[in-house]
């Protein structure tokens, strides 16, 4: 249950002003279809996080336990340094309208977009850390849901209210936790 909850939490906060946020919102206000949208998220999501999901798995059972913690803490760290670099997307980022459809559109636009976006590689590094990638890739699918289907329904309005710096502080210091006691747990087993 820690996987799941610890998942969807960094992921809901570190998606906050991310830029597939701002692909979310981009999508609404050219189409103006929400449920498409939304299920397109929902997809593309499942299936990138289930790759990253995967990886992080493998990644654990090649490089085993110790290894791994000293990369997860040193991930962490460095996760937490880059939620706090804005991202920006332009309409040029946005798939231009066609046959495909809003849902087929909105798929491929957020599948390419989180290609290594600091959620993907955050579901790689949960998944490595606590060796339940199923539960972590729930997690960190319904953090993406938390984050971006209020802004295809509610748009610029829920934009305007949020702190987003200060939610991405909170971001920050999470992965910083998460990596410092990642860290520990690494020097105690070298007898640190």
């Amino acid at each position: 249950m820690e996987a799941f909850l610890i998942s969807t939490g960094v992921v809901a906060l570190a998606e906050i002003g991310d830029k597939t946020q701002l692909l979310a919102f981009l999508l609404a206000a050219r189409f103006r279809r929400p449920w498409p949208i939304v299920a397109g998220i929902l997809a593309a999501t499942l299936a990138n996080h289930a790759l990253a999901g995967a990886a992080g798995a493998w990644l654990m059972a090649v490089a085993g336990p110790v290894v791994m913690r000293w990369v997860l803490g040193i991930s962490f760290l460095a996760m937490a340094a880059w939620t706090l670099v804005p991202d920006h997307v332009g309409e040029d980022d946005v798939a231009p309208r066609s046959g495909r459809g809003v849902f087929l559109t909105t798929l491929l636009a957020f599948f390419l977009a989180e290609m290594g976006d600091k959620t993907q590689v955050a579901t790689v590094a949960l998944a490595a850390k606590y060796a339940m990638p199923v539960a972590v890739v729930a997690g960190t699918t319904l953090g993406m849901m938390i984050a971006n289907v209020p802004a295809v329904f509610l748009g610029d309005r829920l934009l305007r209210k949020m702190p987003v710096r200060l939610v991405h502080g909170v971001a920050a210091a999470l992965f910083a936790v998460l990596g410092i006691a990642t860290l520990a747990g690494a020097a105690a087993a070298f007898g640190f």
